[in-house]
């Protein structure tokens, strides 16, 4: 993928403008979510928790295509939201999902989905659900060697955090950086992000 912006991330930032949507993914967090999906390995599962308007999601599916064998599945809780990225063009393997992120994963298997043999080879959890609360069923949603990105670790220029959310953020940071099951550095990369691989 080269320095330009690809097509389906062109067309979900123009979502977010039309319809005022303020949070969408940071650029260069997006292409370190296009660069890790890339190496998703054949027939890999993709969970985005948090989709917006799908910038964060046309970042991972661009870094797919060409492939098709790979599976994207990204949930938002907000209808218009969802609706809103539903809106976009995209390819037969993403399966967007208008609910709750937790309420998926325990669907799927409860708290270990690789006992279920299910999981996912790439996490992107970018809300509250699976981040703030439920951030263990995300960690257990991994496979092995699964890697999980959590962004938005520090504060947006110009922004001060309130001290509750200063506190779940912290609380995400230490769980991250010394769960037994992962290996996790934080990067000072676009809005902050704590990277993990699942051992």
């Amino acid at each position: 993928m080269n320095s330009e912006t690809p097509r389906l991330v062109g067309a979900a930032l123009e979502r977010a403008r039309t319809s005022g949507f303020e949070y969408s993914c940071d650029p260069a967090v997006g292409r370190l979510l296009a660069t890790l999906a890339a190496a998703v390995p054949e027939n890999g599962r993709v969970l985005e928790l948090g989709t917006g308007v799908g910038v964060g999601t046309a970042w991972l599916v661009s870094g797919l295509l060409p492939r098709t064998d790979a599976t994207v599945t990204s949930v938002e809780s907000d209808p218009g939201r969802g609706a809103a990225a539903a809106s976009g063009d995209w390819p037969g393997f993403v399966d967007l999902r208008v609910g709750d992120g937790i309420d998926l994963l325990a669907a799927e298997g409860g708290y270990d989905l690789v006992a279920a043999e299910g999981g996912y080879d790439l996490v992107f959890a970018d809300c509250v659900a699976g981040k703030h609360v439920g951030l263990d069923r995300t960690i257990a949603a991994l496979r092995p060697r699964g890697v999980l990105v959590v962004d938005d670790m520090v504060p947006a220029p110009g922004v001060t955090w309130d001290e509750g959310f200063a506190v779940r953020q912290e609380g995400v940071r230490r769980t991250l950086l010394s769960h037994e099951r992962l290996v996790a550095l934080e990067l000072a990369h676009g809005s902050g992000v704590i990277l993990a691989t699942a051992r």
